[in-house]
């Protein structure tokens, strides 16, 4: 071999050694996680690393593997009264892997993926474990619950109005940040919670909140916590953020037409699941011309529904702040796609604002903000309430005298007696006008 060829050979084996030597992966810390239905890891690293997740029993332990990765310091340990691990080990293979080793307390069924830097944190790798307890427990009250709901619609006529509160972001992803570090992920859940007490305090009205606690929820399953809690509205509270940060105010947005469209073909490719119900109509038997057309009719009420709810809740916020919109915004956010359920998304300022951010971490002010919604949320279903809830059951009733009509006649007809009317419209006799509008007490 010639003294060229050499050279070539050794600057490749250098080349190739430092190319070795640059893909080590670092780990720089791990963070815990839990949401109702699975337990989260996250380790920080300083590159995506390759890596393999696999279980072993007897006892029941996690092990994660990384290939050419280094620990820079030890792991934290979990929570000692944590429902699913008991203790974090560390350990050196082949001189320049890394092995992690989860000692479980319950039987677990992973899935790990890579995130990118994002919302100032770098890469990371994901490892969810999902309780296997949990998850059979979870199918078999689905199948309980479904089996029962005929049973419960007609013991309970007059039901209660679900309005589903979504707090935007949560855990891994903590939404925009302001000038002073302050999460949206932090100021909108406590939006969302005020929200809840709110909604909850209401006769007639129930709130379920969907993200409850600080965990990261997928969008998709967002809307489907929604409509397995049979919710009339859904409401995603946010806070805004632009580079420019003199930019400040409320919106209001609900799906756009082509959000809507592209949504509804993808519930049409899949009308053979039988749980992807349109206003309580399965897809299932359906031809495709039909399904569209209920499709289009079910998307259509419940924009008009999300545009009216919309409109309430944004004149209420011209009262304690500054509009960034007059008019409700349409944009294509996902989790604004539910074709059977009105929903709305409120970004309740620009946190990049540093006036609007130091008003979000007002626990005074985040009490306005949910006063705002609620007041809309309310004012809309006095309105619109479905026919067999407490709400419109209860509700007063207005009544336009017409040619013929006697105050004994309404009063027969509405199962009240005549003195209830006169004593809620402060009559002085029986007599009654055409045109005169009429209060009907409750029965």
């Amino acid at each position: 071999m010639s003294k060229f060829l050499k050279f070539i050979a050794v600057a490749m084996l250098l080349t190739v050694a430092l190319t070795v030597h640059a893909k080590v992966v670092r780990v720089d810390s791990l963070r815990y996680w839990t949401a109702p239905d699975h337990t989260r890891m996250v380790f920080d690293v300083t590159t995506p690393a390759a890596h393999q997740v696999f279980l072993l029993d007897n006892p029941a332990r996690l092990v994660i593997d990384f290939k050419q990765t280094k620990l820079l310091k030890a792991l934290p340990q979990p929570p000692k009264n944590h429902s699913l691990f008991s203790k974090v080990r560390s350990g050196i293979r082949n001189k320049k892997d890394l092995r992690v080793v989860v000692d479980l307390k319950a039987g677990v069924t992973p899935k790990s993926f890579a995130l990118q830097p994002s919302g100032g944190y770098g890469h990371r790798l994901v490892v969810d474990l999902y309780n296997k307890l949990k998850i059979s427990k979870v199918k078999s009250k689905k199948v309980a619950k479904a089996s029962k709901v005929v049973t419960k619609t007609v013991k309970n006529k007059a039901r209660d109005i679900v309005i589903a509160i979504d707090a935007g972001h949560g855990g891994e992803d903590p939404g925009a940040h302001g000038p002073r570090g302050t999460q949206e992920k932090k100021v909108v859940f406590a939006i969302a919670k005020k929200l809840a007490a709110l909604i909850n305090k209401k006769p007639g009205m129930k709130a379920i909140m969907v993200r409850k606690g600080d965990y990261y929820i997928k969008l998709r399953k967002r809307m489907e916590i929604a409509r397995a809690a049979n919710a009339d509205l859904f409401v995603s509270i946010h806070a805004d953020a632009f580079k420019n940060s003199k930019v400040k105010g409320a919106s209001v947005f609900t799906l756009s037409n082509r959000g809507a469209s592209s949504e509804a073909a993808r519930w049409l490719a899949k009308n053979e699941n039988a749980a992807d119900l349109v206003g309580g109509v399965t897809l299932t038997d359906k031809d495709d011309v039909l399904a569209t057309v209920l499709m289009d009719l079910s998307q259509t009420a419940t924009k008009e529904a999300s545009r009216n709810v919309a409109g309430k809740i944004l004149k209420n916020f011209k009262s304690i702040g500054h509009l960034h919109s007059h008019n409700v915004q349409k944009a294509g956010f996902m989790v604004l796609k539910s074709p059977d359920i009105p929903s709305i998304l409120v970004e309740t300022a620009f946190i990049s604002n540093p006036t609007e951010e130091r008003k979000l971490k007002s626990g005074k002010h985040q009490s306005k903000m949910a006063k705002a919604i609620y007041k809309g949320i309310v004012k809309y279903f006095n309105q619109y309430a479905p026919a067999d809830t407490y709400i419109a059951l209860n509700a007063r009733k207005k009544h336009t005298i017409s040619r013929g009509e006697t105050l004994s006649g309404i009063a027969q007809h509405y199962g009240v007696t005549m003195r209830s009317i006169k004593s809620a419209n402060k009559l002085a006799s029986n007599q009654v006008r055409i045109g005169q509008v009429l209060e009907i007490p409750r029965g």
